[in-house]
């Protein structure tokens, strides 16, 4: 092998190893690129479904038989400070006058992930056909985690078949401006704080 050969044969050995090193990195940077895409897609999925599990009640209707007699739509909790009034329309969809209607509503805790529910009379108290009515409720934020459209009831009927949808949006939150008033500091004599003559510290 002459001194040409074994030049030629050294730059093909480093256009191989640079091509490999190329081909390494590149794929290195497409798994990583996979990777967090994937993991970006995971939690915004994941993000979504907490949103949604805590804007949008979820509703039981297992206890109602029969067909459905009201139609009751579900308003995305308003904020009012650390409180959220939960609430919604009731539309009689029957042919007959429903009276004295009211939402269950089953609230998860917080604090131990337990269960209690909670009723919401319709106003007003009697529905014609075709009628509605409004329903609401106030809870602490910070004590619950979701809630769920449990059922609808009617005197002493507990159990009245109902459709559900979803109601009002909430307004966007209006961010009030607030004025921030700056009490300047009295000059002292010759018109100012520091001077070469008195120094002030600067905090």
């Amino acid at each position: 092998m002459t001194l040409l050969d074994s030049r030629d044969v050294d730059s093909n050995n480093e256009t191989q190893s640079r091509n490999r090193l190329l081909l390494g990195v590149l794929a290195a940077v497409v798994v990583t690129s996979l990777v967090l895409f994937g993991y970006s897609v995971l939690r915004r999925r994941h993000q979504q479904r907490v949103l949604d599990a805590q804007a949008k009640p979820e509703v039981d209707t297992s206890e109602a038989l029969g067909p459905p007699k009201a139609q009751i739509l579900v308003d995305e909790p308003m904020i009012k400070g650390e409180q959220r009034l939960l609430g919604g329309t009731v539309k009689n969809i029957s042919n007959e006058n429903l009276t004295n209607l009211t939402v269950n509503l089953e609230l998860v805790r917080r604090r131990d992930g337990g269960s209690e529910k909670v009723s919401a009379p319709v106003d007003p108290t009697e529905l014609a056909s075709q009628q509605e009515g409004r329903y609401s409720v106030q809870i602490h934020a910070a004590d619950y985690l979701t809630v769920k459209l449990a059922g609808l009831k009617s005197g002493n009927n507990p159990a009245i078949a109902f459709v559900a949808g979803a109601g009002q949006k909430r307004p966007p939150e209006k961010l009030e401006p607030k004025t921030i008033i700056v009490n300047r500091p009295s000059p002292t004599k010759g018109g100012f704080l520091n001077t070469p003559e008195t120094p002030g510290r600067v905090p």
